[in-house]
């Protein structure tokens, strides 16, 4: 099994974000300490355009690959970077179409060892095409989220659901991690593309770094851990 942790370099939201230290390590570490503790990972890979990025991560124990520059722009779907890496990896010779592949985004740094098992898990003892992982939603688009239409704001799903207890389950994907083959990262043209299974995870493990407000509030959630 593979876990790979894709970082481009030119974040907006926070600068530097992957080599930030949270923690007393930079933030993409997290993500590679993790891989490296799960027994079942055989090894850990970056992919990656920039060059800081690539020396913290050899630094810390991960192998890299060199993500092509057209794969790492603000518009570059980050689906095709999970193909080149598998393709990159199948085509010397280090892997097979059959073996698994985990993603474990650097922005996650709060997950935990059992959120990352359970996903491999179910992905394991399940038949599904790939796992993500999804907090349950605040809002719901049965009850209280809401859509312009012709005639102004209504739900983004019509239905006559008058209590939140009684609305669907509906779950926020996160970026803890996302389990699935290299063969169907191959043939598959999305995430949700093909049978989907979701692992449930804590709201606390679901923080995903994306702006400063993030950032801090993950330093203060670590804090509380001391």
């Amino acid at each position: 099994m593979f876990a790979f942790i894709f970082a481009r370099g030119g974040s907006k939201g926070v600068k530097k974000k992957n080599i930030r230290v949270l923690g007393e390590k930079p933030l993409i570490c997290w993500s590679i300490d993790l891989a490296n503790r799960m027994e079942f990972v055989d090894s850990t890979y970056v992919s990656t355009d920039d060059s800081e990025i690539s020396e913290v991560s050899t630094r810390n124990g991960a192998m890299l690959i060199k993500r092509p520059d057209y794969l790492a722009s603000d518009s570059a779907p980050e689906w095709l970077a999970w193909q080149h890496a598998v393709n990159y990896l199948i085509e010397e010779g280090s892997a097979t179409p059959n073996d698994i592949f985990i993603s474990l985004p650097a922005t996650s740094p709060l997950r935990t060892y059992d959120d990352i098992n359970g996903a491999y898990q179910k992905y394991v003892e399940v038949d599904s095409d790939i796992v993500v992982t999804g907090v349950l939603s605040h809002r719901n688009p049965y009850f209280n989220m809401l859509k312009k239409g012709d005639s102004g704001y209504g739900l983004v799903i019509p239905s006559d659901v008058s209590r939140r207890q009684d609305a669907p389950e509906c779950y926020d994907i996160t970026t803890v991690c996302y389990v699935t083959s290299f063969k169907h990262i191959q043939s598959a043209k999305g995430v949700l593309d093909g049978k989907v299974e979701l692992h449930s995870v804590s709201q606390r493990s679901a923080l995903d770094i994306d702006t400063e407000q993030d950032f801090r509030l993950a330093e203060f959630l670590l804090q509380e851990m001391v």
